[in-house]
């Protein structure tokens, strides 16, 4: 039977249990020590900021009140946006040096706990080695600058041409039309990405229903799961090199 997979010219990837690996988090206990930071910073300028479980309790109800009703429209919120605005309501006034960093302080503790795979950075190199584009396509809610910044401190982010956000748009995965968008933005085919994820509902089986190459990234997110047909599944990203050389070998000889 002939091999009908087209050549690899780029590679997207997804963020979370991804290129960054986070597991399984105590979202609360983060996002009280995210609180405590960005309430001590915006206290350190001086702005009104009350008692510091109001500031907690009420910026929680707030993004959880959001993140459902961006499950029901299928649109992720800005929550760098949400927080800003509940801020300057209660009368805060910053720059917009001191509003990103304000964000970064809400990411920090996660960015924290964040891991990588021994040798991400070789990896990146032997992959543009290869003549190949790289890009990031991620589902989130956080602030393009604190995740880049993140992605800085691990000296990953000059990798990515192509860097693409959730909530930067009124659609997200697995929505065909980001994929899309994110193949023009690289500039290769559909047929000529190979895009890696964890979820096999959001990054797999989209990108097979459009064509895209998918690989499927081992996570606790897809643990005892098998990928449909025409999917990979990777237990790490250093195992991409050798899986795209095979492919591009497989389809020069046909």
């Amino acid at each position: 039977m002939r091999d009908t997979r087209h050549e690899i010219k780029a590679v997207i990837f997804d963020l979370g249990e991804t290129l960054l690996d986070f597991g399984k988090i105590k979202a609360t206990r983060l996002f009280r020590q995210g609180a405590r930071l960005s309430y001590d910073f915006l206290k350190s300028c001086g702005q009104p900021v009350g008692c510091f479980e109001y500031y907690c309790w009420r910026n929680l109800i707030a993004l959880r009140f959001r993140h459902l009703i961006s499950n029901i429209t299928k649109k992720d919120i800005n929550s760098s946006a949400l927080l800003r605005g509940i801020g300057k309501k209660k009368g805060i006034k910053l720059d917009g040096q001191q509003w990103r960093h304000f964000a970064w302080l809400w990411y920090e503790p996660l960015s924290k706990i964040a891991t990588t795979e021994p040798k991400i950075k070789e990896t990146l190199i032997a992959l543009k080695g290869l003549g190949l584009k790289l890009g990031i396509l991620s589902n989130t809610f956080v602030n393009a600058h604190s995740l880049e910044k993140h992605l800085k401190q691990l000296d990953l982010l000059d990798f990515f041409s192509v860097r693409m956000y959730s909530y930067e748009f009124d659609f997200r995965k697995p929505d065909a039309r980001i994929f899309k968008i994110a193949a023009e933005r690289i500039g290769e085919a559909v047929e000529n990405i190979m895009y890696v994820g964890d979820r096999i509902d959001k990054d797999i089986v989209p990108t097979l229903k459009i064509g895209m190459q998918p690989v499927l990234k081992a996570a606790y997110t897809n643990a005892g799961k098998t990928p449909p047909n025409g999917a990979f599944k990777i237990t790490r990203i250093s195992e991409l090199p050798a899986l795209i050389k095979k492919i591009n070998a497989t389809t020069a000889s046909n």
